[in-house]
């Protein structure tokens, strides 16, 4: 089948289940690829903790942070938190390291927003430059992604929070809820984050990123613990599976590298918003699944 005719199918198979996005996989030996709109630009919501993780730990290479200092971490620092220090009831001291863990494969936004107090958004967005990655904005911390409709209106009025997420976009980027708004996000597109996991996972010459940051950035997104949405369909005995996620209203995201037994590599970056005016979709996070391995097999395959 031609890859014309698998995105066009695919592209129906989010359709159905009311999405639409970006994906792309591309194979790190060759760098063939296949996409939906991989350059489409979303507001990419806790997938900026992998840039700023690379950003933090070239510090620590450099010699500019320590790894092993303790930082100060008060309760209520980022409300509405569900993971990690979010939860916390009383201040903690964290070592840099540590909060780097939490915040990448625990997702945590205290954490992160810990490691910004060290590495502004202005200087993580210059560490990527100095790698060499354009098409990923870092523009704020994750406190301004916790102000949301869905924060304001509780658990009960959620799908009115959904509802105007949906409804109030404009062609250009635009939008009434100004952590979807683009001119206002952090933002990427899919090429973007691949062309970050290609330097994460290649030996370029000369490399942009020095070898143990690479190293750890990569060892952060395979101890990734949210495992609901590319992973069962990735992850297996013969494969492994290192990602990142975002999520924040009608948007669902993960990036990530799966490696198989056979040697071969292939980066998947997969953006989606969806339709449907409710938290909890379960077949949205199965079909983002479905359409990325289908994207990987036929890349893989022919």
């Amino acid at each position: 089948m031609s890859a014309g005719r698998v995105t066009g199918e695919l592209r129906d198979t989010l359709a159905e289940a009311g999405l639409r996005g970006s994906f792309l996989v591309r194979d790190l030996s060759t760098g063939e690829e296949i996409g939906i709109d991989p350059d489409d630009e979303f507001a990419i919501a806790s997938l900026v903790k992998l840039p700023l993780a690379l950003a933090v730990l070239t510090r620590v290479s450099d010699g500019l942070i320590d790894g092993a200092a303790l930082i100060d971490v008060n309760p209520g620092q980022v409300a509405g938190g569900s993971h990690g220090l979010s939860r916390f009831r009383h201040p903690a001291r964290i070592a840099v390291e540590d909060l780097l863990y939490l915040s990448v494969a625990v997702s945590d936004n205290t954490s992160a927003d810990a490691l910004f107090d060290l590495v502004p958004p202005a200087e993580v967005d210059a560490a990527l430059r100095e790698a060499g990655i354009t098409g990923i904005t870092v523009r704020h911390r994750m406190r301004e992604l916790t102000d949301t409709p869905a924060q304001r209106l509780g658990a009960r009025d959620v799908y009115l929070a959904h509802s105007l997420a949906i409804g109030s976009g404009t062609a250009g980027g635009g939008h009434a809820v100004r952590q979807l708004d683009t001119s206002h996000a952090n933002t990427a597109s899919a090429r973007a984050f691949t062309d970050l996991l290609e330097v994460l996972w290649t030996d370029r010459v000369p490399a942009p990123v020095p070898a143990p940051v690479a190293e750890r950035v990569r060892s952060l997104l395979g101890e990734n613990l949210i495992r609901h949405r590319l992973a069962p369909d990735f992850a297996s005995d013969a494969s492994r599976w290192s990602s990142k996620t975002g999520t924040m209203l009608n948007l669902r995201h993960e990036v990530g590298v799966v490696e198989h037994d056979d040697g071969s590599a292939f980066a998947v970056a997969a953006l989606t918003e969806s339709r449907v005016p409710a938290a909890v979709q379960p077949t949205a996070e199965a079909v983002m699944g479905q359409v990325a391995r289908a994207l990987h097999d036929h890349l893989r395959d022919r």
